[in-house]
């Protein structure tokens, strides 16, 4: 299953239009939090318009999981159709097992551990709009990035997909893999 991965959109139009258009034919889309609101931390993105954005994610071509983010709200739910689950979303599907977490209350360390918990393969955060992708006792570990606010020294606007085994970090206004790692299997546990 080909699974488009992303984070922090914080109201921003053009970042989730230019992430669709990287996501083609993917067949779910994984939301690690930050919606709707930009935060009181962050300028507004460029396109900043939640409404318009909520009636995009709604009528996303693939279904939309998302964890809960420190900038989401009650009101953003009555917006989104989709569920915004806290603090964790988690999905088994095609030998993937994907644990979902903002990333705003947990260390890494915490992440990491929460993943062996619940037997993860990957565990996808986002908060920090910096995206890495590292692998640590057998589980990867994911963020995104940011397509909207991103905070690296080069305000790279970033997003991931996973397919076949692999996910990507991708660069989202030229397409380029910026780093990619091979997911292990399942590990052993609960099936």
């Amino acid at each position: 299953m080909r699974i488009g991965i992303i984070s922090d959109t914080h109201g921003s139009v053009v970042a989730w239009e230019q992430a669709l258009d990287l996501f083609r034919d993917v067949e779910l889309i994984v939301h690690a939090g930050d919606v709707l609101y930009h935060g009181p931390r962050n300028p507004l993105p460029v396109s900043y318009e939640p409404k318009k954005l909520a009636s995009l994610i709604n009528n996303a071509p693939v279904p939309v999981i998302i964890a809960r983010g420190n900038c989401d709200a009650e009101v953003d739910q009555v917006m989104v159709n989709w569920p915004l689950q806290s603090p964790y979303a988690f999905i088994q599907v095609d030998g993937l097992r994907l644990l979902v977490n903002h990333g705003h209350t947990s260390t890494p360390e915490q992440m990491l551990a929460q993943a062996q918990r619940h037997f993860a393969n990957l565990f996808v955060f986002g908060h920090t709009h910096l995206a890495t992708l590292t692998k640590s006792d057998g589980v990867l570990m994911l963020n995104p990035g940011s397509p909207s606010l991103p905070k690296d020294e080069r305000e790279t606007a970033t997003v991931a997909v996973a397919d076949g085994g692999l996910v990507r970090l991708i660069a989202l206004k030229t397409g380029q893999v910026l780093a990619e790692a091979g997911l292990d299997q399942i590990p052993r546990g609960r099936a």
